[in-house]
């Protein structure tokens, strides 16, 4: 008798765990939040949840604010075949910023970085024509060629964190420390006029494959979640 209840026990509590554990992948409407990513480790990160496999054209889209000087991972969209499928990293050159496409490596210059000041960041790609471009604060960037195949694979989005491997192999070095907001991710070319909308934060049409007012999240280490700071 002592044996089956224990059992049952058991059961309840793996059955409540698992329920637990659903509730905390459903969808969260974080408008009017941020992530905040307090301290340099190799371990604070968030995972974006999306069930997309192919992608043949990509707008990201999203606001950051930091004091770094170094390197540093903005966004990291992996595959199992390419750790930097679609990567957006900040170079240790004040003006310089990285997209990589399938692992190919794009740098775009003279953008305005700036320290201790909310910016927006969008990055565009499209394999019909394979141009990628970065806008920076509603400014575009030069159009760069980043290759013509799909990304395709179970993707992995991370932030905060370089993936250097597949959802893993993080450096302290690169890690991102600030507070980051408002992303959202399209499967096609957001139009000039709704990513300049974006960074006015004027209305424009919110992701299709990550939606920051409805997005499934998961945060590692110390990350938190704080209400938006308003600004002049």
């Amino acid at each position: 008798m002592c044996r089956t209840t224990g059992f049952k026990m058991a059961l309840v509590y793996i059955l409540f765990s698992l329920i637990l554990g659903m509730s905390t992948a459903l969808p969260q409407d974080m408008s009017g939040k941020m992530l905040v990513f307090p301290q340099e480790t190799n371990t604070d990160h968030v995972r974006l949840t999306t069930s997309r496999q192919d992608l043949g054209a990509v707008t990201v889209c999203m606001r950051y604010f930091t004091d770094l000087t170094r390197s540093f991972t903005l966004f990291g969209l992996a595959t199992p075949s390419h750790n930097n499928a679609f990567h957006i990293f900040k170079m240790p050159v004040s003006h310089e910023i990285n997209v990589d496409i399938r692992n190919f490596p794009m740098t775009f210059r003279g953008q305005d970085y700036q320290i201790n000041k909310w910016q927006s960041l969008c990055g565009t790609w499209e394999s019909g024509s394979g141009l990628v471009q970065l806008w920076l604060d509603g400014k575009p960037s030069a159009m760069k060629l980043g290759g013509n195949l799909h990304i395709s694979g179970t993707i992995l989005i991370v932030l905060g964190q370089d993936q250097d491997s597949y959802g893993g192999s993080f450096d302290k070095a690169r890690c991102f420390t600030g507070m980051i907001t408002d992303v959202h991710m399209w499967d096609y070319i957001l139009s000039p006029h709704h990513i300049d909308n974006y960074s006015q934060k004027f209305n424009f049409p919110t992701g299709n494959v990550l939606d920051w007012n409805s997005i499934e999240f998961q945060t590692r280490g110390s990350v938190l979640i704080q209400k938006k700071q308003p600004t002049c």
